[in-house]
């Protein structure tokens, strides 16, 4: 038996020999195979070579199961709004997103636009997977793949019907279960035609497109109705947010209006239509600190980047403030793309650590696909990566006065350690309870430290009086009575429901709240009492006549 010498790692016998004779080509080179592709045939020797011969090609069509990875990071919302952008590249005017509920359960969605529509060969080439339209400076569309991975994200059957001005109605449907290819089905004009005609409150008879899903993974099978109701609503509530969200700037321009509902096809009814209003995460009513918001502006390659740096003022209780329950979540940078929101806060691509102290902190950043050296926006557009060179640039970036990014930082933490400050000095107060709007019970939980009876809250409700005193004050049940003698006067007319006439409300509780707490009324509070009933029942009176 022989025995071979070692070899250092990573060294074959071929270039261990080579090193051994010293054999060159006179030129610095060693001796290692220097042969092309065009070699094909010729004897080769043992070791590595440089290229690898080729003899044709062989098709290899893809697994279409490969279509069910698709979109694994979209929620219900995140697939919808991908849809949307299609509609608004459309130029549509109003979307409309529709639950469709058969036999006690939600079974399918809609997602209809009265924007240009599409021919046959556009339909056909908006289902190929990766096919590519051709983009305006506008458009939201990027990807190529966004109708198939949002829809395929949540349903198993996608079918799309359009019309274009001028052009046949068209369909096509591609059902994950049931092909083994990646062919789409040819929808019969006449089903298009039926489908198109419907009503969706919105004229599809020249132009515009339906999008259905069927077989939707996510939707509960239970018919309960009460757990119907459960998902509708929040699922309308998390949609409309969203939706409200993404698209704030697009919906206050009155380019769009977006709308959802749910049609029970059983009794041929349509419920309740919701419209997406706008939810601007910069909609603050006063800044958190003079002298912002501030532009901080750098350029690269001859390109301004500007960051919008805005300071909420301390612990606001606006919904656009509280995106969630969270508000250290939705600090950080604000990444828009054509004035489409691409990512909600929650990073601030390395400049900072998120953290308590900076959730008053929020950036407003415009991308665009000129600078996707310093980004890259994922398939789902909901998030955006910086690229190494984005914090050497951003350290660089200074305002008109000279303020850095640092020194944002900074002014923001200290704006909210100035809010804490003020926050603690304030007296606890009993919390509100019935007759109050969630929002306005939220509102007053931001600013004032409750107490701790919960279990007995301040509750404003209505009823009718046997004299015309504006209120009663019964501390016994801890609540305080309002004449209904006036109630109508005091809304406007308007309709009343347990939680109206919230300014009047949220006025009266920061009022008389005091004279709730102790074992018993003093003088003081008796007088109180009797000054707030005589002005305001005499202000009443004024209202009625």
């Amino acid at each position: 038996m022989s025995l071979r010498p070692s070899l250092p790692f990573g060294s074959t016998p071929q270039a261990a020999s080579h090193r051994g004779t010293g054999t060159g080509t006179g030129t610095g080179e060693d001796s290692r195979d220097r042969r092309t592709p065009d070699s094909v045939g010729e004897p080769v020797e043992p070791g590595w070579t440089e290229y690898v011969p080729t003899e044709g090609s062989v098709p290899l069509a893809p697994d279409p199961r490969a279509l069910e990875s698709l979109g694994r990071n979209h929620s219900l919302s995140t697939a919808l709004a991908d849809l949307v952008d299609n509609s608004v590249d459309a130029g549509a005017d109003n979307v409309l997103i529709r639950f469709i509920r058969h036999s006690g359960q939600i079974c399918s969605l809609y997602v209809v636009d009265d924007g240009c529509g599409m021919s046959a060969a556009a339909i056909d080439n908006a289902m190929t997977i990766g096919g590519r339209r051709t983009y305006n400076d506008r458009d939201l569309g990027h990807f190529g793949m966004g109708l198939q991975s949002a829809s395929f994200s949540q349903a198993r059957t996608l079918t799309v019907l359009s019309r274009a001005a001028g052009y046949d109605a068209v369909g096509r449907r591609l059902a994950l279960h049931q092909r083994s290819d990646f062919h789409a089905d040819v929808v019969p004009s006449s089903f298009v035609e039926r489908e198109l005609g419907r009503d969706w409150s919105m004229d599809l008879g020249a132009h515009g497109t339906v999008i259905r899903w069927d077989d939707v993974t996510g939707f509960p099978a239970a018919t309960d109705d009460s757990r119907v109701e459960e998902f509708v609503s929040e699922a309308v509530r998390s949609v409309t947010t969203h939706l409200g969200l993404v698209y704030h700037r697009i919906l206050a321009a009155n380019r769009v209006a977006i709308y959802l509902d749910v049609e029970d096809v059983d009794s041929h009814q349509v419920g309740a239509r919701f419209e997406v209003r706008p939810l601007d995460p910069f909609g603050y009513r006063r800044s958190g600190r003079s002298g912002y918001p501030k532009e901080i502006t750098v350029t690269d390659s001859g390109l301004p980047l500007t960051f919008h740096c805005h300071i909420w003022p301390g612990r606001s209780g606006m919904p656009e403030f509280r995106l969630s329950a969270d508000p250290v979540r939705h600090q950080g940078l604000y990444i828009y793309r054509r004035d489409r929101l691409i990512q909600a806060g929650g990073d601030w691509g390395g400049l900072a650590i998120r953290g308590r102290r900076l959730q008053l902190a929020r950036v407003a950043v415009d991308v665009d696909d000129d600078m996707s050296g310093l980004f890259r926006m994922n398939p789902e557009k909901s998030l955006v990566q910086p690229g190494p060179e984005f914090v050497r640039l951003t350290e660089t970036a200074k305002a008109a006065d000279g303020t850095t990014f640092g020194d944002y930082l900074e002014t923001a933490e200290q704006a909210f350690r100035e809010s804490r400050k003020r926050t603690r000095t304030r007296r606890p107060m009993i919390p509100p309870g019935k007759g109050f709007a969630p929002a306005l019970r939220r509102a007053l939980g931001t600013e004032i430290p409750f107490t701790d009876d919960e279990d007995q809250p301040i509750e404003i409700r209505w009823r009718r009086f046997e004299d015309d005193d504006f209120f009663e004050v019964d501390r016994d049940s801890r609540t305080l009575w309002l004449n209904d003698l006036y109630r109508s006067r005091v809304l406007g007319r308007r309709h009343g429901g347990l939680n109206d006439a919230p300014i009047l409300k949220a006025t009266l509780y920061l009022l008389v709240e005091e004279v709730f707490q102790g074992e018993y009324l003093g003088p003081r509070d008796k007088d109180n009492i009797r000054l707030w009933q005589e002005v305001l029942t005499a202000a009443a009176k004024c209202e009625k006549e």
